[in-house]
């Protein structure tokens, strides 16, 4: 398999965690993000859409970041991180939904904004980030894990890079004792992976 990505990338991060908690072997494969090599034609043959990350399984190839956690999960008939049932199923689908919404454009934009010049302003989108944040936090009251009572799934996975970055777009995690409880459980798993960190905004 191999995991077209970048280091920076949140949304790459997730597919790189999950490959390393299930056990994987894969090949990174960095995409040149700055110098636009995500919208060369040679890229754009495996994304038409020009994003990453992109996984591809000996000519399977599979584009968005959520995509990417279920094909694996389902492939190799992980239950466990995606379960089978309805209301499991439904539980991890809607914090796909608020990974790829809420948190990817509350502290995933604000980390952005202090790592390049995006067209968002700060005192809109930390207050968003708190509120999410927030949210979560009254989630993990008297649970260790946010899908799932017993186990970790891939929810865990979609929403851990940005959360866990977003200090680096000055969101403090400070307020949330229960996400902090979190972030290091999903740590400690086996073959966890950690997100790159860069010394900006709090975290600098």
């Amino acid at each position: 398999m191999k995991l077209y990505h970048h280091p920076i990338s949140g949304h790459a991060h997730r597919a790189r965690l999950l490959l390393s908690l299930l056990g994987l072997d894969y090949e990174l494969i960095v995409v040149d993000l700055l110098q636009g090599e995500h919208k060369s034609p040679e890229f754009l043959k495996l994304n038409p859409f020009g994003q990453i990350p992109v996984l591809d399984d000996d000519g399977t190839v599979v584009s968005d970041s959520n995509a990417i956690l279920v094909y694996l999960a389902k492939k190799h008939g992980r239950s466990d991180w995606l379960p089978e049932d309805p209301s499991g199923a439904a539980a991890v689908q809607r914090w796909l939904s608020v990974a790829a919404g809420q948190i990817a454009f509350g502290p995933g934009v604000a980390r952005l904004i202090n790592l390049v010049e995006v067209p968002f302003r700060k005192e809109e989108v930390i207050p968003r980030a708190h509120d999410i944040l927030t949210k979560i936090e009254a989630e993990l009251e008297g649970r260790d894990w946010i899908a799932s009572e017993g186990a970790p799934t891939i929810a865990e996975v979609a929403l851990y890079s940005y959360i866990a970055s977003a200090p680096e777009g000055d969101v403090s995690l400070e307020p949330y004792p229960r996400i902090r409880a979190w972030l290091a459980r999903i740590e400690a798993l086996p073959g966890f992976v950690g997100f790159q960190k860069t010394p900006i905004g709090l975290a600098a």
